[in-house]
C-alpha cells in the first residue's frame, strides 16, 4: 500500500460555494478514447468567433462551418466614423454614475485592482448597477480612458513603466469598478458588437437557430491564473459558459494560421519555425517542430517566452523625445490646448514611422505638429520636426534589441538539441514593422557567404544550415484572431507541446532518517508511523514534452473515519526555476486549490483498516489525471481507472 498522503489543506467548509467557478472545462468523453481535448464536435453547422484580446488593440474573427474558407474579420466599430480597421483599441471608461446610485453601490473592494466577487453576475450585465461605457474609438484625443487593463489579468507579470497601478486604481475606484470588471465590461461591448454585425451579416432568424462558438487568445506566458481570469471575464460578458469557452495562446494561433498559410510548398517534416508575436505591450514566442505534413501535424520544440517590448514602448520613447527636442515647458502646452497638434504628430509616427521606417530609404523623418512655430534649433520647420535617421533608430534600438534577444534565445534552445531554425515568424502589430523585419533579418544572416565552388562544400552546406529566414505573412495584424478561428474550426493541429513549469503536488511519507530531518517529523496515530509532510513530487518538468492526448496522473492515498465528509482539497504547486526542490518551501507558486468530490466514489472501493488500537478508518487510493491544451489546464477524477464525481478548480 502507497504511504505517499497528500496532506496540504483539508476538507472545505460547508459555506465555500465560490469554488466552482473557478474551473476549467472538463474534458470530452471522447478523452478516453484518445481524442484531442477541445475538438470541435462533428456535425452541426455552427458560427465559430475569434477575439483577440489584446493590450493595446483588439480584434474579432468568425467564421461558418459550412463555409470554413470565408473568414469575416470584423472591419467597422463604434465611434469609427466610417473608417474601417482590423482592430479596435483596447480602451475603455465610465460616465459618472448617478448620485443616488453611487451612494447605495456597495464598493467592489477596498482596492479597485482588486479579483472579481465570489459569485458572477449575470452575463451581459457586468453588476447591477453598470455605469454607461466608452470604448474602442469613441474618445476624443483629450479624454481619460483606462487603457492596457489586460496586463493587470496577471500578477506574475511586469507592468510596463507607462502603466501606473494606482492611476489605474483610482480611475476604478472612482466608478466602483476592479480590474474584472473593466475586462468584462469592455468583452462585453465586443459581444455586443460582435453579435450585432453578425446579425447584419446573417440575419436574425439565422442567428437565433445556429449555435455560435467563442475562442479567445492569451498571451503564452501567462500564469493558469491569469487564464481562467479571462474565462471569467469572457462568461460574465455572455460569450458563453465557461464549458464551451475554448482558450489559445496567441502565437499558436498564429501559428495555426501562418504555417497552414505558407504550407505545404516550403514546409518539411523536422523543420522548426519560431513565431514571433509582436503586439503592441507584449511580444510573445514559440518554436514548432513539422512532424507532419498532411494534415498537418507539428510539436513545440521549446519553451515559449515573451517579455513587455511591444510598439507601445516605441510610442513612448518617442513622446521622450519630442518632450527632449522641443523642451517640456513647450511640449506640456502643446498637450494641454493642442492636444489635436500632439495627436496628429503621434498618429503620424503610430501609422507610417513605426511601420514603414527604413534606415536605407529614409535618410530623414519629418513629422507633422501643426501650429508650432519654427525653431531651427528644436528641429521645427513649417509644422514639422525634423528627425534623421539615427534619431529615429534611437526611439527603435533599445525595443527591437530586446526582441532579437527573445529570439535569440529562442534559436539557441533549438540549436542546442540539435535543431535546425527553418524559419522566423513575424505576426502581430509590431511584427509588421520594416525595422523589426530587417534587424532580424541582418542578425541571424550577418555570416559572410562562402566562397563560390561549382561543386557543394561543407562550408556551403554549414551556411545554409545556420541561416535563418524571416518572414511577415499577409494579414500579420490579424494572423492571431485568424488563428484562432482555425482552431475553434478545425481542432488542434499541436501534437506536444513544453510545459512552462513544473507541475507538482505535496504529499506526507514515511520518515527516513537518512533523508529527512528530525525536527519534521510527526507521528501519524492512524498509520501509527513516524511521518514527514511538504515532500513535493514534479509531475511534470519544465521542458517537458506534455500532450493532450495523454494525461498526467497524480496518485493520492487518503484515510476517512466514519462519517467524515469526502470532499478533499489539495494544492497543485508550481516551480519556475529550471531545478525544483524536494520539499515544499517559500517560492514555490500556489497554482490553484483542487476540490474533489469523492461521495460518487462506490463505498466497495473503499478499503477498511483498523489500527492495534482498534480506530477503524477507511482508506482510498485514487488519481487526479490533468490535460494541459494551448491555454488551459483539466482535470477529472479516477478510481481503477474510471471517471468519478467532479474536480473544481480554484485558482490563485
Amino acid at each position: 500500500m502507497s504511504f505517499s498522503l497528500p496532506i496540504r489543506g483539508g476538507p472545505p467548509s460547508q459555506g465555500n460555494s465560490s469554488i466552482s467557478l473557478s474551473v476549467y472545462p472538463p474534458p470530452n468523453e471522447a478523452m478516453g478514447g484518445g481524442a484531442p481535448v477541445g475538438n470541435p464536435t462533428i456535425g452541426a453547422d455552427r458560427l465559430i468567433v475569434g477575439v483577440d484580446f489584446g493590450t493595446t488593440y483588439s480584434g474579432v474573427a468568425a467564421v461558418y462551418t459550412s463555409t470554413p474558407d470565408d473568414v469575416d474579420v470584423i472591419k467597422t466599430w463604434p465611434g469609427g466614423n466610417g473608417i474601417t480597421s482590423d482592430k479596435v483599441p483596447t480602451e475603455i471608461a465610465y460616465d459618472p454614475l448617478p448620485a443616488t446610485t453611487a451612494a447605495t453601490t456597495p464598493s467592489a473592494s477596498s482596492t479597485s485592482l482588486a479579483t472579481p466577487p465570489a459569485t458572477p453576475p449575470q452575463p451581459n450585465n457586468a453588476t447591477p448597477s453598470a455605469p454607461n461605457v466608452k470604448w474602442g474609438f469613441q474618445f476624443k484625443p483629450e479624454e481619460s480612458r483606462l487603457r492596457c487593463i489586460k496586463l493587470f489579468l496577471d500578477r506574475n507579470q511586469k507592468l510596463p513603466h507607462f502603466v501606473s497601478p494606482l492611476e489605474t486604481a483610482a480611475q476604478l475606484r472612482k466608478y466602483d469598478r476592479n480590474v474584472m470588471d473593466a475586462v468584462s465590461d469592455y468583452l462585453t461591448q465586443i459581444y455586443k458588437h460582435t453579435m450585432e454585425t453578425l446579425t447584419r451579416r446573417y440575419g436574425e432568424s439565422f442567428m437565433s437557430i445556429t449555435k455560435v462558438e467563442f475562442v479567445l487568445t492569451v498571451p503564452a506566458v501567462w500564469s493558469d491564473a491569469a487564464k481562467n481570469a479571462t474565462l471569467q471575464a469572457a462568461e460574465r460578458a455572455g460569450m458563453g459558459n465557461r464549458h464551451d469557452l475554448r482558450l489559445i495562446s496567441e502565437p499558436e494561433a498564429a501559428a495555426v494560421y501562418t504555417l497552414k498559410a505558407i504550407q505545404p510548398n516550403h514546409l518539411r517534416v523536422g523543420d522548426n519555425f519560431i513565431v514571433c508575436d509582436a503586439g503592441g505591450g507584449t511580444v510573445d514566442l514559440i518554436s514548432y517542430k513539422i512532424t507532419q505534413i498532411a494534415p498537418l501535424r507539428v510539436e513545440e520544440s521549446a519553451v515559449g517566452t515573451g517579455g513587455l517590448c511591444g510598439s507601445a514602448f516605441l510610442n513612448y520613447r518617442f513622446e521622450d523625445h519630442v518632450r527632449t527636442r522641443i523642451g517640456a515647458e513647450r511640449y506640456d502646452n502643446m498637450k494641454e490646448k493642442k492636444p489635436r497638434t500632439w495627436q496628429m504628430g503621434l498618429k503620424y509616427f503610430e501609422e507610417f514611422v513605426k511601420r514603414n521606417f527604413n534606415e536605407e530609404e529614409h535618410q530623414e523623418v519629418n513629422v507633422p505638429f501643426p501650429g508650432l512655430p519654427d525653431d531651427e534649433e528644436a528641429g521645427l520647420d513649417s509644422g514639422f520636426l525634423v528627425m534623421d535617421a539615427d534619431q529615429v533608430k534611437s526611439i527603435f534600438e533599445p525595443v527591437v534589441r530586446e526582441v532579437c534577444d527573445l529570439v535569440e534565445g529562442q534559436v539557441e534552445g533549438i540549436r542546442r538539441k540539435g535543431g535546425v531554425v527553418t524559419g522566423i515568424v513575424l505576426v502581430g502589430g509590431f511584427g509588421q514593422s520594416n525595422y523589426l523585419y530587417n534587424r532580424l533579418k541582418s542578425h541571424f544572416n550577418t555570416a559572410a557567404p562562402p566562397p563560390y565552388t561549382e561543386r557543394p562544400t561543407h562550408a556551403t552546406t554549414e551556411h545554409s544550415a545556420q541561416s535563418v529566414e524571416v518572414m511577415q505573412p499577409l494579414y500579420a495584424w490579424t494572423a492571431v484572431v485568424r488563428g484562432a478561428v482555425l482552431r475553434g474550426l478545425e481542432g488542434s493541429m499541436v501534437v506536444s507541446r513544453r510545459s512552462r513549469w513544473h507541475y507538482g503536488t505535496s504529499y506526507a511519507t514515511v520518515f527516513d532518517e537518512e533523508r529527512h530531518p528530525v525536527s519534521e517529523r510527526y507521528w501519524s496515530p492512524l498509520w501509527e508511523r513516524w511521518m514527514v509532510s511538504d515532500r513535493m513530487q514534479w509531475h511534470i518538468a519544465k521542458g517537458e514534452q506534455v500532450s493532450e492526448r495523454r494525461a498526467v496522473s497524480f496518485h493520492y492515498t487518503r484515510n476517512f473515519r466514519p462519517s467524515q465528509s469526502l470532499i478533499v482539497e489539495d494544492d497543485l504547486i508550481a516551480c519556475d526555476a529550471d531545478t525544483a526542490p524536494d520539499a515544499f518551501k517559500k517560492g514555490l507558486i500556489n497554482v490553484c486549490t483542487l476540490t474533489t468530490d469523492l461521495s460518487a466514489v462506490p463505498k466497495t472501493l473503499f478499503t477498511r483498516l483498523t489500527t492495534t488500537k482498534g480506530i477503524e478508518f477507511d482508506n482510498l487510493d485514487f488519481t487526479l489525471d490533468m490535460m494541459i491544451d494551448s491555454a488551459s489546464l483539466i482535470f477529472e477524477l479516477k478510481v481503477d481507472g474510471v471517471r468519478y464525481g467532479t474536480v473544481t478548480a480554484k485558482f490563485h
